[in-house]
C-alpha cells in the first residue's frame, strides 16, 4: 500500500469496509437481510450521523432528517444508493475485497456509488462531532433497489410528496470529475447532470402460423423483427435536436477546443442546426444527447432448432428525450412497427422527469463549491442518459442535481458496471470537503 496521511488512510480503510459488505440487487430478490447489515455497518462507521438523525426505513431503503435551526426553510436532500451490480468479468482485484492498493480503492461500488454515500455522510459526521448544526433541515436517502426498479426511492418519494415535503435542492449520483471529457475538450469539467432522459422498456411480439423448419414460408416472425430492428436503425423517427442544456455544454468547452468545433461551439446559437446533423455521426454518445434512442436487449423464438415459432419477441430499452417525450416517441416506434405486423406492448412506463435551470440558485451553488474545491475545474451542465434514483423526485424537489464530487480517469468511468471498478484514495477527501462545503452554505 502506498504511503498515505493519517486521514487519507482512515478515510480509505472506511470506505473499504463497505465494498466488502456485497450488496448486489437484481430483480428478483427477496431477500433484504444484506440490505440491512449494511445500514448496520453505517451505523457503526457513522456513530454522530445516526445519534443526530431520525430514520425511516423502506422495505431496506432508507430515509434519515437531520434537524436544522430554521425548519421554514425547504430542506435539501442529499442521495445516493447503496446497492451495485453484479460484478462478472475478470478483476485484477476481487470485486468485493475492497483492497487498499497503488493509491486507489478496488471494489464494485466504489464509484456507483457506495462512495458518493460515504463521503456525504463522512461530511457530515465530522461536522456534527465539530458541534455543527445545518441552518435548515437535511434529509439523506439511499436507495436499495436504483440498480433494478427505484422502487425504494418511489416510494420515499411518494411519501414525502403526500406530507407535502418541498426540498430546496436533491443531490444525487450523476456526472463526475473528468478531463476532456469530450473528444477534443482539453480541460478538466465536472459534468453537472441537471436532468435525465426517461426509460421505458416496451416489447415487439410478431406472430405466425410457425411449422416444420424445413419448409419456411415467406416474412416469419423471426424475420419480421429482424427487418423491423433494422428500420429502426436506419428510419429517422426520432427527433434530433438541441436543448438549451446541451448547447450550454458545448458553449462552456468551446474556449477549450481548436480548430472548425471551436468556432462553431463558441457560436454555437448560430451553428446549432449544423451541429445538430453532424453530431449524430461523431459517436453514440453525441446522437443520445439529441434523440431518444431504442436498443434492443432481448429476444425470444421457438424452443427448438427445427421449429419456426409461432410467437417471437424482441425487448427495447428506450430513452426518450425531453423535446419529443415518452408519448410521441412510443407512438413513433409504434407506427414503424404496424409496418411489419408486429404487436408493441409497453412493459414498463418510465418516469418524465424536469429539466433543473442551470443558472438557478442550487446549480450556481454547487458551480461555486466546485471552484473551491477544485479550483481548476471548470463546470458544465448536461443532460444524463442513463437512469437514476433522482427520477422519482421530481414529486417533491423542481432542482434536481446529478454530480458526485470526485476526480476520475476514463478508465475509472469506464469500469463502471465494468471489471475493476475503483477510486483514487486522492479523490475521498476533496469529496468530504465537497459535501462539507455544500452543508455549510445551504
Amino acid at each position: 500500500m502506498d504511503k498515505m496521511n493519517d486521514r487519507s488512510t482512515e478515510y480509505a480503510e472506511a470506505l473499504s469496509h463497505l465494498i466488502q459488505a456485497e450488496t448486489v440487487s437484481t430483480a428478483q430478490q427477496t431477500n433484504s437481510d444484506k440490505f440491512f447489515a449494511f445500514q448496520q455497518l453505517l451505523r457503526k462507521t457513522f456513530p454522530a450521523v445516526f445519534s443526530a438523525v431520525s430514520q425511516e426505513n423502506f422495505g431496506a431503503s432508507f430515509l434519515l432528517k437531520w434537524p436544522g435551526k430554521n425548519s421554514v426553510k425547504e430542506p435539501v436532500l442529499l442521495m445516493s444508493h447503496h446497492d451495485v451490480v453484479e460484478a462478472g468479468g475478470g478483476w485484477s482485484h476481487q470485486p468485493f475485497s475492497g483492497d487498499i492498493d497503488d493509491g486507489k480503492v478496488w471494489g464494485r461500488g466504489t464509484l456507483d456509488t457506495k462512495g458518493n454515500l460515504w463521503a456525504m455522510l463522512q461530511a457530515a459526521e465530522e461536522l456534527i462531532v465539530s458541534g455543527f448544526v445545518p441552518e435548515r433541515d437535511v434529509f439523506f436517502a439511499s436507495g436499495c433497489n436504483e440498480e433494478t426498479d427505484g422502487s425504494g426511492a418511489d416510494a420515499i418519494s411518494r411519501t414525502l410528496a403526500d406530507r407535502g415535503v418541498r426540498f430546496f435542492m436533491t443531490l444525487d449520483e450523476g456526472g463526475m470529475i473528468l478531463h476532456e471529457p469530450v473528444g477534443g475538450v482539453h480541460a478538466t469539467f465536472a459534468m453537472v447532470g441537471v436532468a435525465e432522459k426517461g426509460c421505458t422498456d416496451l416489447r415487439f411480439t410478431a406472430r405466425g402460423n410457425g411449422g416444420h423448419a424445413s419448409t419456411p414460408g415467406k416474412n416469419t416472425p423471426l424475420v419480421r423483427l429482424g427487418r423491423f430492428m433494422a428500420a429502426v436503425e436506419r428510419a429517422k423517427i426520432f427527433r434530433a435536436k438541441m436543448s438549451p442544456v446541451v448547447q450550454e455544454m458545448f458553449y462552456r468547452m468551446a474556449p477549450y477546443m481548436s480548430g472548425a468545433m471551436k468556432f462553431f461551439c463558441t457560436h454555437i446559437r448560430f451553428f446549432k442546426s449544423l451541429m445538430t446533423g453532424i453530431l449524430p455521426a461523431v459517436s453514440p454518445a453525441a446522437n443520445a444527447m439529441l434523440r431518444t434512442t431504442l436498443a434492443f436487449t432481448m429476444a425470444k423464438g421457438s424452443d427448438g432448432l427445427n421449429v419456426l415459432p409461432q410467437e417471437a419477441w424482441v425487448t427495447g430499452n428506450m430513452r426518450f428525450s425531453h423535446h419529443q417525450g415518452r408519448g410521441a416517441s412510443i407512438a413513433a416506434v409504434k407506427k414503424l412497427a404496424q409496418k411489419y405486423d408486429i404487436e408493441v406492448k409497453i412493459l414498463d412506463p418510465g418516469f418524465e422527469s424536469p429539466v433543473t435551470n442551470y443558472q438557478s440558485e442550487p446549480f450556481r451553488l454547487v458551480e461555486q463549491t466546485v471552484h473551491d474545491v477544485f479550483p481548476d475545474t471548470e463546470v458544465s451542465p448536461y443532460i444524463m442518459t442513463a437512469a437514476s434514483d433522482s427520477r422519482f423526485y421530481g414529486r417533491v424537489c423542481q432542482n434536481c442535481i446529478r454530480f458526485a464530487p470526485f476526480r476520475i480517469t476514463e478508465q475509472q468511468m469506464e469500469s463502471i458496471h465494468g471489471p475493476d471498478e475503483n477510486i483514487a484514495i486522492s479523490a475521498l477527501e476533496p469529496a468530504v470537503r465537497f459535501y462539507t462545503s455544500i452543508l455549510e452554505k445551504i
